[in-house]
């Protein structure tokens, strides 16, 4: 014998785990963003307010 005996459901269960991390870790290098790029956008985003503001009329 190899030792002590394996709960197979657990066996199951891990291995189903570390397909999901697996694949969240590919999913995170092929769509996230980067802190830097989050910023870039943000300001972007706040840049682009500013300029609507500044062209709106008052009445």
């Amino acid at each position: 014998m190899s030792g002590a005996p394996i709960n197979l459901n657990r066996a199951r269960k891990d291995k189903a785990r570390a397909k999901k991390r697996a694949q969240a870790d590919e999913n995170a290098l092929k769509f996230g963003r980067t802190k830097e790029q989050k910023r870039t956008e943000a300001a972007e985003a706040e840049k682009a307010a500013r300029h609507l503001d500044q062209h709106r009329k008052d009445e």
